[in-house]
């Protein structure tokens, strides 16, 4: 009986029958040691080539896996060099972007520290600015609340006041006589006066308003401004103003309207000490003693600046009325005009009827002085 211990390899079993086995018996040592040999024989060819086969196919798959293994090794050292050069460009423009960078933002600090300087200065400025405003601004309100027309504040332009106290124009529409003092009854000097004699009671002045000027106050009122072309400043501009400010020296004359319009015009008091020793330049504005806007010889105790310009004008105490009257008058419309006034609209009226028999007092040459 045949049996296949390895594929394609068949044996054959030499072992003899049972009923034979007695036969022989002498022969079956020798008979089972040549089928060793020949089994042996058939083996190791078998396994050789069984072995030589298996050896080839795995040389040949580890040749494709490292052909495949090469070929893939060539597309990644591709790849890393196409990313070696992508990473030295970024890398070469993160370096110029930085350093764009840093220049621009040193730059900017740069300016930005100008302009902080800069504007802290301005800061520093216009707090100083807002500080003196703001003392002016209540040291008026406090001016222009305690004055009414009956009881006028005389201070409304502190800037033109003298060293003294400033008196205000109170007589009442002209010249009130004294009668104990004139007619048959005046009595000679360091005589007393007859116990028969009363003197009489002072007039009361009274008043009565004229409809067309509160009119046109009125139509001004609504929106006011110190545009002259209004009829309400026409008017005072034409009967007032002018006149006012209307002196000999007509081209002065103008440059001071001027002045006092724009709220640019300084009046100060001249020290008397110093009037001796006044510059050649000086006396070309006039002098100690020539009013430079009448051209009249009258001692000069002020003298009057316009704008920023470096000159001085000494005047005489009667153009220093007549300039302060006008002062006066526009100093209170422009507390109206800027909403300081708290009084109504009938006693601002009488208020600037008042400043303007200032003026025409003034134009006429009437004026107060300092006493002592």
């Amino acid at each position: 009986m045949g049996r296949s211990l390895w594929p394609g390899v068949l044996l054959v079993d030499l072992e003899p029958e049972p009923e034979s086995r007695a036969e022989g018996a002498g022969q079956a040592g020798s008979t089972s040691d040549r089928d060793h040999g020949n089994l042996s024989r058939l083996r190791s060819p078998s396994l050789e080539i069984r072995e030589k086969e298996i050896r080839e196919k795995g040389s040949e798959i580890l040749r494709e896996q490292l052909d495949a293994a090469k070929r893939e090794l060539k597309l990644k050292d591709k790849e890393c060099e196409r990313l070696s050069r992508v990473r030295n460009q970024l890398e070469q423009e993160l370096e110029e972007l930085t350093a764009s960078l840093f220049e621009e933002a040193h730059k900017m600090v740069r300016e930005a520290n100008v302009k902080q300087a800069a504007a802290e200065k301005q800061l520093k400025e216009a707090q100083g600015k807002i500080d003196v405003l703001q003392a002016e601004v209540t040291a008026l309100k406090t001016l222009v609340l305690t004055s009414t027309p009956s009881s006028p504040n005389r201070q409304l332009h502190p800037q033109l006041q003298p060293s003294g106290t400033r008196g205000a124009y109170k007589h009442a529409g002209g010249h009130i006589r004294n009668k104990s003092t004139s007619g048959p009854f005046s009595s000679s000097p360091g005589k007393p006066e007859p116990s028969s004699v009363s003197i009489p009671p002072v007039a009361k002045e009274d008043r009565e308003m004229d409809s067309v000027l509160y009119a046109e106050f009125l139509m001004w009122k609504d929106h006011p401004s110190l545009d002259r072309s209004s009829a309400f400043l026409s008017r005072i501009y034409r009967e007032d103003i002018g006149p006012c400010l209307s002196f000999t020296r007509s081209e002065l004359s103008q440059l001071v309207q001027s002045a006092v319009e724009n709220n640019s015009l300084t009046i100060e008091p001249v020290a008397m000490s110093a009037l001796p020793m006044v510059k050649a330049s000086a006396i070309e504005c006039g002098g100690p003693k020539k009013c430079a806007l009448s051209g009249m010889i009258r001692l000069c105790r002020h003298r009057i600046k316009l704008g920023d310009k470096e000159s001085y004008y000494y005047i005489s105490p009667s153009s220093r009325a007549r300039i302060t009257a006008v002062c006066n008058f526009f100093t209170y419309i422009r507390y109206i005009q800027q909403g300081l006034v708290r009084h109504n609209v009938e006693q601002m009226f009488w208020e600037v009827t008042r400043l303007r028999r200032e003026m025409t007092a003034a134009k006429l040459g009437f004026y107060l002085t300092d006493q002592g």
